[in-house]
């Protein structure tokens, strides 16, 4: 074979694969052996922090608060109720279900993570909290939350303003934490934690009051929300009784539905002083779900 056939073989389009493979060898000056390449290796799946293992029960390392990693709920409208059913229905199979899958189109996203205390403004009214946390105590995030956990509980200490030097300014640090969960949260606990605030401000005001929680977990089910269905969630019952200084005590009844490792998926809170326990109008409604 001449080098100008054996030329237009090599950059002709129309020679067999096989053929110009071998041509291809003769084409080239290299005869640099190709390297090996050895298999894609993408590294170490990273563990997850929490991976549910539905015990029935959910224990203080299924309810850590991730810092910085937010959930989004929606959220009914501000002074807009919706209509609940908290006692749920019992399926075909026996099993507990509520059904809070109706997805309203005016409910609102809002996303909420949780926060260190340290270069909140307040936070040096919360001295010697380990670990502590700042989760926004309503859907506007006006206020925070100050949490800890630990093995045994998950704890209240107060209540601040987001923002400091606001006309309605509000902060009030209880003189013992209040106990929000006992851990293991199973069907059948219930509990019962009291602390009083001195000195504290409420909406610019001065403020000073004795708050009781009565939390009981009563009851376990299937899940409905709008994104996710939840085979195995809990019902707790808390009411709050907030008894000022000065003025007329009042209550408030939530209902929240707790999965294990994504803590609370739902929750309802009744209007004030509302007297049954499976009240069927919330003030508010929130639920884990999926903005658009």
């Amino acid at each position: 074979m001449n080098v100008s056939k054996l030329a237009s073989l090599c950059f002709t389009s129309l020679v067999p694969l096989a053929v110009a493979t071998t041509l291809l060898g003769a084409c080239s000056e290299n005869e640099t052996p190709p390297p090996t390449h050895g298999a894609y290796d993408g590294g170490a799946t990273a563990a997850l922090p929490c991976v549910p293992n539905l015990d029935g029960k959910i224990d203080s390392n299924e309810l850590q608060p991730q810092i910085g990693i937010a959930a989004t709920y929606l959220v009914s409208p501000a002074g807009k109720t919706r209509q609940v059913d908290l006692a749920g229905v019992t399926n075909s199979s026996g099993k507990l279900v509520w059904n809070f899958a109706v997805d309203y189109a005016d409910d609102g996203a809002v996303k909420v993570a949780a926060q260190p205390l340290e270069g909140k403004w307040f936070a040096s009214s919360f001295p010697g909290l380990v670990g502590a946390v700042v989760v926004p105590l309503d859907a506007a995030d006006t206020t925070e939350s100050v949490y800890t956990i630990d093995e045994h509980g998950f704890y209240l200490h107060g209540v601040a303003s987001t923002k400091e030097g606001t006309p309605d300014q509000t902060i009030y640090v209880y003189d013992k934490p209040i106990t929000v969960y006992q851990f293991p949260l199973a069907p059948g606990a219930s509990w019962k934690s009291t602390a009083s605030v001195t000195g504290g401000t409420f909406r610019g005001l001065p403020f000073a009051s004795k708050d009781t929680y009565e939390v009981s977990v009563d009851g376990a089910g299937q899940m409905e929300l709008p994104d996710y269905t939840l085979t195995q969630a809990l019902r707790v019952r808390t009411k709050v009784t907030i008894e000022p200084a000065a003025g007329q005590a009042t209550s408030t009844r939530q209902v929240s539905f707790l999965f294990e490792c994504l803590g609370e998926v739902a929750r309802a809170t009744s209007n004030l002083n509302e007297p049954e326990e499976n009240f069927t109008t919330a003030s508010e409604l929130r639920r884990l779900g999926m903005s658009n």
